[in-house]
Protein backbone atom coordinates (compact mmCIF):
# COMPACT_ATOMS: atom_id res chain seq x y z
CA UNK A 1 0.00 0.00 0.00
CA UNK A 2 1.57 3.55 -1.19
CA UNK A 3 0.43 6.03 1.64
CA UNK A 4 0.17 10.10 1.56
CA UNK A 5 0.36 11.66 5.19
CA UNK A 6 -1.13 14.91 4.75
CA UNK A 7 0.33 17.55 7.58
CA UNK A 8 0.44 20.57 5.55
CA UNK A 9 -0.64 23.39 8.21
CA UNK A 10 -0.14 26.90 9.15
CA UNK A 11 2.10 25.94 12.34
CA UNK A 12 6.03 26.22 12.05
CA UNK A 13 5.90 24.98 15.60
CA UNK A 14 4.85 21.58 16.78
CA UNK A 15 1.57 20.64 18.25
CA UNK A 16 -0.96 18.38 18.66
CA UNK A 17 -1.76 18.06 15.00
CA UNK A 18 1.36 17.75 13.94
CA UNK A 19 2.45 15.06 16.28
CA UNK A 20 -0.37 13.01 15.59
CA UNK A 21 0.65 13.11 11.81
CA UNK A 22 4.23 11.94 12.82
CA UNK A 23 3.19 9.43 15.12
CA UNK A 24 1.17 8.29 12.33
CA UNK A 25 4.18 8.11 10.27
CA UNK A 26 6.01 6.08 13.28
CA UNK A 27 3.12 3.66 13.21
CA UNK A 28 2.50 2.90 9.38
CA UNK A 29 6.76 2.43 8.64
CA UNK A 30 6.16 -0.35 11.65
CA UNK A 31 3.68 -2.59 9.03
CA UNK A 32 5.48 -4.42 5.83
CA UNK A 33 2.30 -4.06 3.99
CA UNK A 34 2.86 -0.05 3.41
CA UNK A 35 5.32 0.26 0.95
CA UNK A 36 5.65 4.05 0.57
CA UNK A 37 4.49 7.01 2.75
CA UNK A 38 4.72 10.36 1.39
CA UNK A 39 4.31 12.60 4.11
CA UNK A 40 3.39 16.13 2.28
CA UNK A 41 4.13 19.52 4.63
CA UNK A 42 4.68 22.97 4.12
CA UNK A 43 8.06 24.77 3.22
CA UNK A 44 7.82 26.39 6.76
CA UNK A 45 7.99 22.94 8.62
CA UNK A 46 11.09 21.88 8.17
CA UNK A 47 11.56 22.06 12.20
CA UNK A 48 9.25 19.75 12.54
CA UNK A 49 10.19 16.90 10.40
CA UNK A 50 13.42 16.85 11.98
CA UNK A 51 11.60 14.72 14.55
CA UNK A 52 11.19 12.06 12.28
CA UNK A 53 15.40 11.95 11.79
CA UNK A 54 15.51 8.90 13.48
CA UNK A 55 13.75 6.63 10.94
CA UNK A 56 16.39 5.48 8.16
CA UNK A 57 13.94 3.91 5.80
CA UNK A 58 13.59 4.14 2.48
CA UNK A 59 9.87 4.30 2.12
CA UNK A 60 9.49 7.37 3.68
CA UNK A 61 9.29 10.03 1.58
CA UNK A 62 8.85 14.06 2.72
CA UNK A 63 7.54 16.49 0.33
CA UNK A 64 7.85 20.36 1.27
CA UNK A 65 4.80 21.47 -1.00
CA UNK A 66 5.03 25.51 -2.67
CA UNK A 67 1.65 26.86 -0.80
CA UNK A 68 0.88 30.14 0.08
CA UNK A 69 1.22 30.50 4.49
CA UNK A 70 -2.05 32.40 5.07
CA UNK A 71 -5.28 30.38 5.50
CA UNK A 72 -7.23 31.33 2.20
CA UNK A 73 -4.13 30.22 0.42
CA UNK A 74 -3.78 26.88 2.04
CA UNK A 75 -7.14 26.31 1.38
CA UNK A 76 -6.78 26.76 -2.05
CA UNK A 77 -3.70 24.16 -2.61
CA UNK A 78 -5.75 21.57 -0.64
CA UNK A 79 -8.73 21.88 -3.05
CA UNK A 80 -6.91 22.15 -6.16
CA UNK A 81 -3.47 21.40 -5.94
CA UNK A 82 -3.84 18.50 -3.70
CA UNK A 83 -5.67 16.38 -5.91
CA UNK A 84 -2.57 16.69 -8.93
CA UNK A 85 -0.33 16.05 -6.17
CA UNK A 86 -1.97 12.66 -5.39
CA UNK A 87 -2.26 11.86 -9.04
CA UNK A 88 0.89 12.45 -9.80
CA UNK A 89 2.21 10.14 -6.80
CA UNK A 90 0.36 7.63 -7.76
CA UNK A 91 -0.89 6.78 -3.88
CA UNK A 92 -3.46 4.68 -2.88
CA UNK A 93 -4.90 6.39 0.18
CA UNK A 94 -4.52 9.38 1.16
CA UNK A 95 -4.57 10.51 5.27
CA UNK A 96 -5.51 13.77 5.82
CA UNK A 97 -4.52 14.37 9.75
CA UNK A 98 -6.92 17.37 10.01
CA UNK A 99 -9.58 18.84 8.52
CA UNK A 100 -9.27 20.36 4.87
CA UNK A 101 -10.96 21.47 2.58
CA UNK A 102 -11.23 19.19 -0.46
CA UNK A 103 -12.30 17.84 -4.32
CA UNK A 104 -12.91 14.07 -3.10
CA UNK A 105 -13.84 12.98 -6.57
CA UNK A 106 -10.68 14.30 -7.76
CA UNK A 107 -8.34 11.92 -5.72
CA UNK A 108 -9.54 8.65 -7.61
CA UNK A 109 -8.63 6.86 -4.00
CA UNK A 110 -10.04 6.27 -0.87
CA UNK A 111 -9.49 9.13 1.98
CA UNK A 112 -9.74 8.93 5.72
CA UNK A 113 -9.89 11.57 8.32
CA UNK A 114 -8.26 11.95 11.62
CA UNK A 115 -10.94 13.34 13.70
CA UNK A 116 -9.49 15.00 16.73
CA UNK A 117 -12.47 16.86 18.14
CA UNK A 118 -15.72 18.82 17.13
CA UNK A 119 -14.40 22.34 18.12
CA UNK A 120 -15.47 24.24 15.14
CA UNK A 121 -19.30 22.67 16.26
CA UNK A 122 -18.58 22.77 20.43
CA UNK A 123 -17.17 26.01 20.90
CA UNK A 124 -16.32 28.13 18.00
CA UNK A 125 -14.86 30.83 20.16
CA UNK A 126 -11.65 29.00 19.87
CA UNK A 127 -10.88 30.62 16.34
CA UNK A 128 -12.59 33.63 16.64
CA UNK A 129 -14.55 35.41 13.85
CA UNK A 130 -14.72 34.77 10.73
CA UNK A 131 -12.57 31.47 11.33
CA UNK A 132 -15.02 30.33 13.35
CA UNK A 133 -17.49 29.91 10.47
CA UNK A 134 -14.92 28.80 7.88
CA UNK A 135 -13.44 26.11 9.66
CA UNK A 136 -16.85 24.86 10.59
CA UNK A 137 -17.70 25.03 6.69
CA UNK A 138 -14.60 22.69 6.30
CA UNK A 139 -15.21 20.42 9.16
CA UNK A 140 -18.84 19.22 7.30
CA UNK A 141 -17.42 19.41 4.15
CA UNK A 142 -14.67 16.99 5.18
CA UNK A 143 -16.76 14.81 7.13
CA UNK A 144 -19.36 14.50 4.02
CA UNK A 145 -16.74 14.09 1.53
CA UNK A 146 -14.27 11.64 3.25
CA UNK A 147 -14.18 7.87 2.65
CA UNK A 148 -13.71 7.21 6.62
CA UNK A 149 -13.33 8.81 9.95
CA UNK A 150 -10.61 7.69 12.41
CA UNK A 151 -12.23 9.57 15.78
CA UNK A 152 -9.22 9.54 18.01
CA UNK A 153 -11.31 8.55 20.96
CA UNK A 154 -14.53 7.42 21.86
CA UNK A 155 -15.32 10.43 23.55
CA UNK A 156 -15.07 12.79 20.07
CA UNK A 157 -16.87 9.85 18.48
CA UNK A 158 -19.83 10.08 20.89
CA UNK A 159 -19.92 14.18 20.10
CA UNK A 160 -19.54 12.81 16.12
CA UNK A 161 -22.78 11.21 16.37
CA UNK A 162 -24.95 13.82 18.35
CA UNK A 163 -24.29 16.04 15.63
CA UNK A 164 -23.78 14.41 12.18
CA UNK A 165 -26.24 12.80 9.76
CA UNK A 166 -26.66 8.86 10.12
CA UNK A 167 -24.68 8.68 6.36
CA UNK A 168 -21.51 10.62 8.48
CA UNK A 169 -21.29 8.04 11.05
CA UNK A 170 -21.81 4.77 9.58
CA UNK A 171 -18.01 6.26 8.41
CA UNK A 172 -16.41 6.92 11.90
CA UNK A 173 -14.26 4.27 13.29
CA UNK A 174 -12.53 4.58 16.82
CA UNK A 175 -8.50 4.81 16.51
CA UNK A 176 -6.54 6.18 19.46
CA UNK A 177 -3.67 8.30 18.61
CA UNK A 178 -0.61 6.69 19.17
CA UNK A 179 1.29 7.31 22.53
CA UNK A 180 4.77 6.19 23.21
CA UNK A 181 7.50 7.19 25.76
CA UNK A 182 10.35 9.16 24.70
CA UNK A 183 13.75 9.56 26.20
CA UNK A 184 14.14 12.87 28.26
CA UNK A 185 17.40 15.38 28.00
CA UNK A 186 19.94 15.48 31.05
CA UNK A 187 18.90 19.22 31.23
CA UNK A 188 16.71 21.16 28.45
CA UNK A 189 18.80 23.83 26.20
CA UNK A 190 16.31 26.34 26.40
CA UNK A 191 14.20 27.97 29.88
CA UNK A 192 16.82 26.91 32.30
CA UNK A 193 15.47 29.15 34.50
CA UNK A 194 13.34 26.24 35.31
CA UNK A 195 16.65 23.99 36.75
CA UNK A 196 16.34 23.61 40.81
CA UNK A 197 12.57 25.00 40.55
CA UNK A 198 9.13 23.51 41.82
CA UNK A 199 7.36 24.13 38.92
CA UNK A 200 3.56 23.67 37.34
CA UNK A 201 3.37 22.22 33.71
CA UNK A 202 0.55 22.91 31.48
CA UNK A 203 0.89 22.16 27.48
CA UNK A 204 -1.96 23.93 25.97
CA UNK A 205 -2.60 26.19 22.74
CA UNK A 206 -3.57 29.88 23.55
CA UNK A 207 -7.45 28.72 22.47
CA UNK A 208 -10.71 29.10 24.70
CA UNK A 209 -11.05 25.17 25.84
CA UNK A 210 -8.03 25.08 27.43
CA UNK A 211 -9.32 27.19 29.99
CA UNK A 212 -5.48 28.95 30.63
CA UNK A 213 -7.08 31.50 32.65
CA UNK A 214 -8.66 29.35 35.03
CA UNK A 215 -5.09 27.92 35.03
CA UNK A 216 -3.22 31.37 35.99
CA UNK A 217 -6.07 32.03 38.32
CA UNK A 218 -5.04 28.80 40.85
CA UNK A 219 -1.66 29.41 40.22
CA UNK A 220 -1.54 32.75 41.69
CA UNK A 221 -4.04 31.55 44.93
CA UNK A 222 -1.18 29.15 45.31
CA UNK A 223 1.07 31.84 45.70
CA UNK A 224 -0.17 33.59 47.76
CA UNK A 225 -1.43 30.77 50.22
CA UNK A 226 0.02 29.25 52.73
CA UNK A 227 4.50 29.92 52.94
CA UNK A 228 6.17 28.96 51.89
CA UNK A 229 4.56 28.12 48.38
CA UNK A 230 4.40 24.93 47.74
CA UNK A 231 5.21 25.93 43.71
CA UNK A 232 7.39 28.78 42.20
CA UNK A 233 6.59 28.66 38.39
CA UNK A 234 4.00 27.81 36.01
CA UNK A 235 5.35 27.09 32.81
CA UNK A 236 2.43 27.31 29.98
CA UNK A 237 3.90 25.20 26.42
CA UNK A 238 1.64 25.82 23.49
CA UNK A 239 1.60 27.72 20.22
CA UNK A 240 -0.42 31.24 20.50
CA UNK A 241 -3.60 32.03 19.24
CA UNK A 242 -7.33 34.10 19.84
CA UNK A 243 -6.44 34.15 23.91
CA UNK A 244 -2.79 35.24 23.61
CA UNK A 245 -3.76 38.45 24.45
CA UNK A 246 -6.29 38.33 27.41
CA UNK A 247 -3.45 35.40 28.60
CA UNK A 248 -0.82 38.56 28.98
CA UNK A 249 -2.86 40.55 30.10
CA UNK A 250 -4.07 38.10 33.27
CA UNK A 251 -0.45 37.95 34.00
CA UNK A 252 0.14 41.33 34.01
CA UNK A 253 -2.77 42.20 36.23
CA UNK A 254 -2.09 39.81 39.10
CA UNK A 255 2.02 40.57 38.54
CA UNK A 256 3.13 37.05 37.80
CA UNK A 257 5.43 38.02 35.23
CA UNK A 258 8.09 36.36 36.90
CA UNK A 259 6.45 33.30 38.00
CA UNK A 260 4.57 32.83 34.69
CA UNK A 261 6.55 31.16 31.75
CA UNK A 262 4.94 31.03 27.99
CA UNK A 263 7.17 28.69 25.65
CA UNK A 264 6.43 27.44 22.43
CA UNK A 265 8.85 25.29 19.79
CA UNK A 266 10.13 22.84 22.40
CA UNK A 267 11.57 20.15 21.12
CA UNK A 268 10.50 16.96 21.67
CA UNK A 269 13.52 15.85 24.26
CA UNK A 270 12.50 19.45 25.90
CA UNK A 271 9.14 18.41 26.57
CA UNK A 272 10.08 15.16 27.87
CA UNK A 273 12.49 16.62 30.69
CA UNK A 274 9.40 19.15 31.54
CA UNK A 275 7.49 16.11 32.19
CA UNK A 276 9.62 14.78 34.14
CA UNK A 277 10.96 17.55 36.25
CA UNK A 278 7.72 19.27 37.20
CA UNK A 279 5.96 18.89 40.11
CA UNK A 280 2.82 18.15 38.49
CA UNK A 281 1.06 18.16 34.64
CA UNK A 282 -2.16 20.58 34.90
CA UNK A 283 -4.91 20.57 32.80
CA UNK A 284 -8.18 22.18 33.46
CA UNK A 285 -9.32 22.09 30.25
CA UNK A 286 -13.33 22.48 29.27
CA UNK A 287 -13.42 20.50 26.69
CA UNK A 288 -11.18 17.79 24.45
CA UNK A 289 -10.73 15.76 21.82
CA UNK A 290 -8.25 13.17 23.26
CA UNK A 291 -5.71 14.84 25.81
CA UNK A 292 -2.20 13.93 24.43
CA UNK A 293 -0.72 15.75 27.13
CA UNK A 294 -2.56 13.74 30.33
CA UNK A 295 -1.33 10.88 28.17
CA UNK A 296 2.79 11.77 27.84
CA UNK A 297 2.75 12.93 31.25
CA UNK A 298 1.52 9.70 32.88
CA UNK A 299 3.81 8.12 30.53
CA UNK A 300 6.26 9.68 31.67
CA UNK A 301 5.42 9.05 35.45
CA UNK A 302 4.45 13.14 36.12
CA UNK A 303 1.50 13.74 38.47
CA UNK A 304 -1.55 14.63 36.70
CA UNK A 305 -4.35 17.16 37.90
CA UNK A 306 -7.01 17.51 35.31
CA UNK A 307 -10.48 18.61 34.88
CA UNK A 308 -13.69 15.98 34.93
CA UNK A 309 -14.12 15.77 31.53
CA UNK A 310 -15.01 12.59 29.25
CA UNK A 311 -11.91 12.25 27.49
CA UNK A 312 -9.79 12.60 30.49
CA UNK A 313 -11.60 10.15 32.59
CA UNK A 314 -10.97 7.70 29.19
CA UNK A 315 -7.18 8.76 29.09
CA UNK A 316 -6.73 9.08 32.27
CA UNK A 317 -8.52 6.06 34.31
CA UNK A 318 -7.72 5.89 37.87
CA UNK A 319 -4.46 7.95 37.38
CA UNK A 320 -5.71 11.18 37.26
CA UNK A 321 -6.93 13.42 40.00
CA UNK A 322 -10.02 14.68 38.57
CA UNK A 323 -11.17 18.25 39.71
CA UNK A 324 -14.99 19.08 38.29
CA UNK A 325 -15.55 22.63 36.95
CA UNK A 326 -17.79 24.61 38.09
CA UNK A 327 -18.53 27.67 41.04
CA UNK A 328 -15.67 26.60 43.06
CA UNK A 329 -13.35 25.29 40.90
CA UNK A 330 -10.33 28.23 41.48
CA UNK A 331 -10.10 26.63 45.23
CA UNK A 332 -10.89 23.11 43.94
CA UNK A 333 -8.29 22.96 41.48
CA UNK A 334 -6.12 24.98 43.98
CA UNK A 335 -6.52 22.50 46.98
CA UNK A 336 -6.32 19.24 44.64
CA UNK A 337 -2.78 20.69 43.35
CA UNK A 338 -2.15 21.19 46.83
CA UNK A 339 -2.58 17.62 48.10
CA UNK A 340 -1.17 15.83 44.74
CA UNK A 341 2.23 17.77 44.75
CA UNK A 342 2.71 16.29 48.61
CA UNK A 343 2.55 12.72 47.55
CA UNK A 344 4.89 10.63 45.88
CA UNK A 345 5.75 10.62 42.09
CA UNK A 346 3.24 8.16 40.42
CA UNK A 347 4.62 5.25 38.70
CA UNK A 348 5.34 5.53 34.70
CA UNK A 349 1.61 4.59 33.54
CA UNK A 350 1.83 1.69 30.74
CA UNK A 351 -0.78 2.58 27.57
CA UNK A 352 -0.65 -0.66 25.20
CA UNK A 353 -3.93 0.19 23.71
CA UNK A 354 -1.89 3.55 22.25
CA UNK A 355 1.30 1.89 21.17
CA UNK A 356 2.96 1.76 17.86
CA UNK A 357 2.34 -2.35 17.07
CA UNK A 358 -1.27 -1.83 18.39
CA UNK A 359 -2.39 1.41 16.15
CA UNK A 360 -0.49 0.43 13.05
CA UNK A 361 -2.41 -3.07 13.09
CA UNK A 362 -5.43 -0.65 13.30
CA UNK A 363 -4.65 1.60 10.58
CA UNK A 364 -3.64 -1.22 8.16
CA UNK A 365 -7.19 -3.17 9.02
CA UNK A 366 -8.98 0.09 7.73
CA UNK A 367 -6.84 0.98 4.98
CA UNK A 368 -7.11 -2.99 3.47
CA UNK A 369 -11.19 -2.60 4.04
CA UNK A 370 -11.66 0.79 2.39
CA UNK A 371 -9.14 -0.59 -0.39
CA UNK A 372 -11.05 -3.32 -0.92
CA UNK A 373 -14.19 -1.72 -1.45
CA UNK A 374 -12.85 0.97 -3.87
CA UNK A 375 -11.48 -1.86 -5.83
CA UNK A 376 -15.12 -3.65 -5.43
CA UNK A 377 -16.93 -0.47 -6.57
CA UNK A 378 -14.98 -0.01 -9.15
CA UNK A 379 -15.24 -3.50 -10.52
CA UNK A 380 -19.35 -3.44 -10.24
CA UNK A 381 -19.02 -0.06 -12.00
CA UNK A 382 -17.19 -1.24 -14.73
CA UNK A 383 -19.22 -4.56 -15.44
CA UNK A 384 -22.62 -2.37 -14.91
CA UNK A 385 -20.61 -0.28 -17.66
CA UNK A 386 -20.60 -3.11 -20.14
CA UNK A 387 -23.57 -4.27 -19.58
CA UNK A 388 -24.70 -1.07 -20.61
CA UNK A 389 -23.14 -1.08 -23.49
CA UNK A 390 -24.13 -4.78 -24.58
CA UNK A 391 -28.29 -3.55 -24.04
CA UNK A 392 -27.42 -0.36 -25.97
CA UNK A 393 -25.97 -2.69 -28.88
CA UNK A 394 -28.55 -4.84 -28.56
CA UNK A 395 -31.47 -2.57 -29.18
CA UNK A 396 -30.01 -0.52 -31.94
CA UNK A 397 -29.84 -4.22 -33.65
CA UNK A 398 -33.87 -4.59 -32.74
CA UNK A 399 -34.95 -1.13 -33.93
CA UNK A 400 -37.22 -0.79 -36.97
CA UNK A 401 -34.20 1.11 -38.64
CA UNK A 402 -31.76 -1.38 -37.94
CA UNK A 403 -33.94 -4.04 -39.23
CA UNK A 404 -34.27 -1.95 -42.32
CA UNK A 405 -30.76 -1.52 -43.02
CA UNK A 406 -30.08 -5.05 -43.03
CA UNK A 407 -32.87 -5.72 -45.03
Amino acid sequence: MKIMVLAASFSSDISGIQRHALNLVRCLIKSNEITRIDLVVAPWQTKITETLNDISDDRLIIHFEKMHEGPVGRNLWYYRELPLLVRRLQVDLVHLSYPVPFHAAAFGCPTVLSLHDLYPLEIPENFGFPKAIANRWILQQCLRSVSSIACVSDATLHKLKLCTTEKVEQKAVRIYNCVEPRPALPEPHAYRELIGERFLLSVSQHRRNKNIPLLIRVFHRLLRGTAPAPVTKLLIVGIEGPETQSIRSLIADLRLEEHVLLAHGLSEDELQWCYAQCEAVIAPSKTEGFGLPVAEALLAGARVVCSDIAAFREIGGMHCRFVALGPTEELDFATAISETIRRPPGKHVSFTHLSIETLSREYVQLYTRLLLKNQTAAETSAHTGLYAIKDGLALEQSSPAARKWEG
